[in-house]
């Protein structure tokens, strides 16, 4: 088997706004790509990126100063994946068309005429497809067709493919060739219904039930039990024998104050007024739930005045690791910088799980062509 999977051929990618670099971990982990050059602006995603790739080039850069003509003269890119950053798009922010940000995506189409890959990945909130009533995701797709490309768009859910996490995003799939790309096909479902084919969502005790149940301004290097589970064998597979990031942070005692009143699953209007925090959203404050799923994770997983992230089990938002753990980061990936900027890291990222289905399912496409 190894020595017949060592003769099928290997295809080369490019990583734009990688991150630090879930996309390239999930392709990376079927053997078959070989990501040769990725780009962020931010340079300690880049410093985090390389500790976990040391054999890709990683610029920098901007990516308005990036000459894609230069490395193609180089390798054949057969793949080019990406996301521009996505605070322009999301719902959750101001969605500002003349943002500097929305506009990213002509920085990313130059990469595509440029390299002429064979297939492309663009990466994005769902909601860009309702960024000025429609007419932002039309010209992006306009832009792909006028190169000849094929386009398949679909929202995809990470909890659909294993990830402990509901987190839609779009994913638009561009090919040179007319044949269908297929989408990967869906392994889990949620617990409302039953599918015999299917596997139920993952949840936060099935992500993290082996890891050390740190109180407030505490950490551990220690792992409370053996793996409960295949997911949990997953994450440590490789991993070192100390455990990594299970560092929890130091909240204020008004907030403690606050947050020791949530229930599971229970929302800031659950605590009394009295302790209530005034500034904030109605999803601010937020406890998770134990036995489902988490929601989107952001990059400010560790700030309870964030969108929901305190721990469904104790009074404190949630660790980096365990952060990592919801977003499918095996635990021997590293990353680097503050807690808050390895926290920016996770949110920001692919989780590399779903990656990995999306990258088999790149595979058999570009195998039969």
């Amino acid at each position: 088997m190894g020595s017949n999977r060592s003769k099928l051929k290997k295809y080369n990618v490019v990583d734009l706004f990688c991150g630090v670099g879930g996309l390239t971990l999930g392709f990376d982990q079927t053997k078959r790509f070989n990501t040769i050059f990725a780009n962020d602006v931010d340079s300690d995603m880049c410093k985090a990126y390389k500790l976990n790739f040391p054999n890709t080039v990683i610029s920098d850069n901007s990516i308005s100063n990036v000459d894609f003509k230069d490395i193609t003269s180089k390798k054949k890119i057969d793949i080019v994946v990406g996301g521009p950053p996505c605070q322009a798009y999301s719902t959750s922010g101001k969605r500002l068309l003349n943002d500097p940000r929305a506009v990213l995506f002509k920085e990313y189409f130059r990469a595509i005429k440029d390299l002429k890959p064979s297939l492309f990945i663009y990466e994005n909130v769902k909601g860009l497809l309702s960024m000025g009533q429609g007419r932002l995701i039309n010209e992006i797709k306009e832009l792909f067709l006028s190169q000849g490309y094929n386009l398949k768009l679909e929202v995809l859910n990470a909890a659909d493919y294993g990830v402990p996490q509901i987190r839609e995003r779009v994913f638009v799939i561009g090919v040179k060739q007319r044949k269908n790309f297929l989408f990967p096909k869906k392994t889990h479902h949620n617990n409302e219904g039953e599918d015999l084919f299917k596997k139920t969502y993952l949840t936060l005790e099935d992500a993290m039930s082996d890891l050390p149940r740190i109180p407030v301004n505490s950490q551990s290097k220690t792992y409370i039990k053996e793996p409960q589970n295949n997911y949990q064998k997953l994450m440590r597979l490789k991993a070192p024998s100390a455990l990594t990031e299970q560092e929890s942070a130091n909240h204020g005692k008004k907030l403690l104050n606050a947050i020791k009143f949530l229930p599971e699953g229970g929302l800031k209007k659950s605590i009394p007024k009295k302790y209530r925090p005034k500034s904030g959203y109605a999803n601010s404050y937020g406890r998770l739930w134990w036995k489902r799923p988490s929601t989107t994770i952001t990059r400010n997983f560790g700030t309870p005045s964030s969108a929901r992230c305190v721990h469904p089990l104790i009074d404190r938002a949630l660790t980096t690791r365990e952060g990592a753990r919801l977003q499918s980061f095996p635990d021997w990936f590293k990353f680097y910088g503050s807690r808050a900027k390895k926290n920016l890291q996770i949110g920001n990222a692919v989780p590399p799980l779903l990656a990995n289905k999306i990258a088999k399912s790149v595979l058999q496409y570009l195998d039969k062509k």
